[in-house]
């Protein structure tokens, strides 16, 4: 990237946000402290309304916005691609939302970029798998992220997989994300006097309610990372043969797929599961055809299934 043009996605990143650390520019950019604060210097000689503050950041006076942006080809392809993720994984006040904002996007792209989105939108494509044919598509995403900007206690009617039962609580949420073909829900739940993880397709109905609560809770960053570190995970090796190795593809991320490497006309697995019991009902699908290295537990587990199953016949 030349100089001009770092220096003008500088000017948009800097609108980006209220306050803009000089080290956040330096990152992004991959240029050392000295040349942000050139650049920056280049912008107020410009007549940019710069506000810097030691220690804090820059921002840019109230009232000041940049005029209509030029996006290139690969900046509006990427918008169109945005939109199919948008469209079918998240529901149908997300879509809306974001439908709209990409007329906005649309309105300001010049003809030769809108042409370009007319004729590639039959071109890009996101398919449901079939295990998120049955997630609902009610809204709930809007109105829990409203309540995390609000800091709204959230009124759940919650249906607990593990024990079949439909239960009503109140829950401070901290923030949602997206595993496994579901959105899932981090929240403080007040009847349990813990953190909890809801997922989204099991939410009949999620209300705002006029609470607003006080309680300083982890981000949603810090709190994966620690209940990753506390989860207590089993590493698991086994051999596949080559012949099913790529009928495995689709499910072993699934099961905490690691690392692979290839011996001969076999291929080692290594997985990282705090799931043994369905790790090795997993395994018989394909047993015929792969062995278990590790670790012993694991094995006997899967003898304890086949002999039963055996008993049966």
């Amino acid at each position: 990237m030349n100089r001009i043009d770092r220096i003008s996605a500088i000017l948009i990143q800097l609108q980006s946000r209220r306050v803009v650390k000089a080290a956040d520019i330096a990152e992004r950019f991959n240029i050392s402290l000295r040349t942000v604060y050139r650049d920056v210097k280049t912008l107020e000689e410009a007549g940019i309304p710069l506000i810097g503050e030691a220690g804090v950041g820059y921002s840019i006076m109230d009232g000041y916005r940049l005029p209509p942006v030029m996006f290139t080809k690969e900046e509006a392809t990427a918008f169109l691609t945005a939109e199919k993720f948008v469209e079918k994984l998240t529901d149908d006040s997300t879509m809306a939302h974001h439908r709209s904002a990409m007329y906005k996007i649309r309105a300001i792209l010049r003809n030769s970029e809108k042409d370009l989105l007319e004729d590639m939108d039959a071109n890009i494509a996101v398919i449901r798998s079939n295990s998120q044919r049955y997630a609902d598509r009610q809204d709930h995403i809007q109105t829990i992220l409203n309540a995390i900007g609000q800091k709204s206690v959230l009124k759940l009617d919650y249906f607990a997989m593990h024990n079949q039962q439909h239960t009503t609580r109140c829950v401070e949420p901290v923030g949602i994300y997206y595993l496994d073909s579901f959105w899932h829900l981090i929240a403080y739940c007040r009847m349990r006097n813990d953190y909890r993880d809801f997922r989204l397709d099991r939410i009949k109905t999620a209300i705002i309610t006029d609470e607003i609560f006080e309680d300083q809770h982890p981000t949603l960053n810090e709190y994966i990372a620690q209940t990753a570190h506390d989860r207590e995970l089993e590493t698991v090796i086994m051999i596949v043969d080559q012949k099913i190795h790529n009928y495995l593809n689709s499910q072993k991320y699934y099961n905490g797929f690691v690392s692979e490497k290839t011996i001969g006309d076999r291929v080692e697995m290594t997985f990282l599961t705090e799931h043994i019991e369905g790790f090795a009902r997993w395994y018989m699908m394909f047993g015929d055809s792969a062995d278990i290295i590790s670790p012993d537990k694991l094995k006997d587990r899967i003898k304890e299934i086949y002999h039963k199953i055996g008993a049966k016949f």
